[in-house]
C-alpha cells in the first residue's frame, strides 16, 4: 500500500478509536480510559522517537547543505532568492491572517471564559532570541530546574553554520571531516526512514488521542477562531500557492502530487523537522528541483520558513486576544505584527514554535500574555494544518527559485510518477544517493 494511503487509512481508523474512547469516558478516579491512554502512549512514543533524532539530523543536514552550496554556480545569489521567497509567501500569509481577524473578529464573537487564561509556561522575546543565539556550550545543551538535560535548536543551527562555513573556508583538508558528516547523515536519515515506517501507527494514536482528549467541545467556545485559522490556512495552501506555481509556469496538481506525502506526513506528526527528509526527498525527486540546492533550502525551510506558525497564526490570534481583552489596535499595531511575523519566524526554531512566536507578537504590541492561556484548549488541533502548511512552504519556496534560476528539472516535475517516500533510496545506479557527492547545478 503507498505510503499516502497508509496514512490515509490510519487517519480514519484513529478517528473512529477517538471516538470510542471518548464514548468510554474516564476511570473512577478522573484519569484517562484504558483506550485512551494506549492511544496516548502509541502517539507519544512516536513524536518521542522524531524529537531523538532532531539534534543529529540538524547538526549534519545544515553543515551538509551549507558544504554543497559550493557545488552551486551563484550560491550567494540562490540563498538571497530562497530568503526572499520565504519573505514574500510570509508577508502575504500574515496579510490573510489580519484580513480573516477584522473580517470574523474572533475575540468579540467567543463564548471561552475569561477564568481560563493563564501564564504560558513558554515565551518569545527579542531580547531572548539574541541570548539564544549564543551556544552555551558547543553540543547546545541547556538545564532546566528538574535537572534534565535538553538541547537548544536555535543553539544547535548556530553552531552547525559556523562548522559548515569553517569547512567550506579551510578547503581540501576538510573534506575528510564532510565525508564523515556525509555518511553520519545518511546514517540518521536512515534510521529516520525506520521511524518514519511507523507513521501510520502513529498517527492511529495521535489522531485517536487528540480526538479523545478534544472532541468537538474544546472547539466550541473558539469555534469562529479555529474556522478563521483553518479558513487562513486553507487560502494559503489551496489559493495563494497555486497562484504563485501558475505564475512560475507550473501546474499546482503537479506539485500536490508530488509534495503531498510530506504535507500528510506533517500534519499528523506537528513536526516540520521530523518531516525534513520526507520534504527533502519530495522535493528532489517529485518536484525536480536539484539536490545540491534542494538540500540546503529545504533543511533552512524547516526552522525557519512557517507560514502556519509564525503567519497566519500569530496574526489571527494577536487580533483575538485584543479584542477579548478590549483593546484597540492601530495602523501601526498591523505593522508590527506584519514586521515580527516576517522577520521572526528565527525566533520560533528552538521550541515547539506558534506558542512563542505568539508571545513574541503579544508582547511586541505590549498585549497580555495571559490571553495565549485562552487558546491552549484548541492548540493541538490547529496545529496538525499549521504544520502542514509550514511544510507545504518549506517544498514550494525552493521549486519556485529553482524554476526562476532555470535549474529546475521540468520534466521530472511534469512527470506523472512520484516516488514513494517509503521506496529504497537506491537508483538505477545502485550507488546510494544519501552518500553519493551532490552534482553541480549551474545557474
Amino acid at each position: 500500500m503507498p505510503f499516502a494511503a497508509q496514512v490515509l487509512f490510519a487517519l480514519v481508523v484513529g478517528v473512529a478509536l477517538g471516538f470510542v474512547a471518548r464514548e468510554m469516558g474516564t476511570v473512577a478516579d478522573g484519569s484517562p480510559n484504558w483506550l485512551t491512554s494506549t492511544l496516548q502512549t502509541i502517539g507519544g512514543t512516536f513524536v518521542t522517537l522524531l524529537k531523538a533524532l532532531v539534534p543529529p539530523l540538524i547538526v549534519t543536514a545544515v553543515i551538509v547543505s551549507i558544504a554543497n552550496l559550493k557545488q552551486v554556480s551563484n550560491a550567494a545569489r540562490l540563498a538571497g532568492q530562497t530568503l526572499l521567497w520565504f519573505a514574500i509567501t510570509a508577508l502575504i500569509a500574515v496579510a490573510i491572517g489580519i484580513g480573516l481577524g477584522l473580517l470574523t473578529e474572533p475575540g468579540r464573537n467567543s463564548s471561552v471564559d475569561a477564568a481560563a487564561q493563564t501564564e504560558p509556561g513558554t515565551t518569545g522575546s527579542w531580547f531572548g532570541f539574541l541570548e539564544g543565539l549564543v551556544p552555551q556550550n558547543i553540543l547546545g545543551l541547556q538545564g532546566s530546574a528538574e535537572g534534565a538535560l535538553s538541547f537548544d535548536v536555535l543553539q544547535l543551527i548556530v553552531i552547525a553554520v559556523a562548522i559548515g562555513i569553517a569547512a567550506l573556508k579551510v578547503g581540501d583538508a576538510a573534506e575528510p571531516f564532510l565525508g564523515f558528516v556525509r555518511s553520519a547523515l545518511a546514517i540518521v536519515q536512515k534510521v529516520l526512514w525506520w521511524v518514519i515506517l511507523l507513521a501510520p501507527l502513529g498517527t492511529v494514536g495521535l489522531i485517536g488521542n487528540a480526538v479523545a482528549s478534544y472532541g468537538w467541545e474544546s472547539l466550541g467556545s473558539l469555534g469562529v477562531f479555529a474556522g478563521a485559522v483553518y479558513a487562513g490556512l486553507a487560502l494559503v495552501l489551496f489559493v495563494v500557492y497555486p497562484v504563485l506555481l501558475r505564475l512560475h509556469g507550473l501546474s499546482p496538481l503537479r506539485y500536490f502530487a508530488g509534495a503531498w506525502p510530506a504535507i500528510q506526513l506533517a500534519f499528523v506528526s506537528r513536526s516540520s523537522i521530523g518531516t525534513l527528509p520526507v520534504t527533502e526527498r519530495v522535493t528532489e525527486q517529485n518536484l525536480g528541483v536539484p539536490r545540491s540546492y534542494a538540500s540546503f533550502a529545504v533543511p533552512l525551510g524547516a526552522t525557519t520558513k512557517m507560514d502556519g506558525c509564525a503567519a497566519i497564526y500569530p496574526a489571527l490570534a494577536a487580533i483575538f486576544v485584543a479584542q477579548f481583552f478590549g483593546v484597540d489596535l492601530a495602523l501601526t499595531d498591523y505593522l508590527l505584527i506584519v514586521l515580527v511575523s516576517v522577520i521572526g519566524s528565527a525566533a520560533t526554531a528552538g521550541t515547539t514554535g506558534a506558542v512563542v512566536m505568539l508571545t513574541l507578537t503579544l508582547s511586541t504590541l505590549g498585549l497580555p500574555l495571559a490571553g495565549v492561556g485562552l487558546l491552549l484548549a484548541v492548540d493541538p488541533i490547529l496545529d496538525m494544518g499549521r504544520t502542514a502548511v509550514n511544510v507545504a512552504g518549506q517544498a514550494l519556496v525552493p521549486t519556485i527559485v529553482a524554476k526562476r534560476e532555470g535549474i529546475l528539472d521540468v520534466d521530472r516535475y511534469r512527470s506523472t510518477s512520484t516516488i514513494d517516500p517509503l521506496a529504497p533510496v537506491e537508483e538505477r545506479d545502485g550507488v546510494d544517493t544519501d552518500l553519493r557527492r551532490p552534482e553541480p547545478a549551474t545557474v
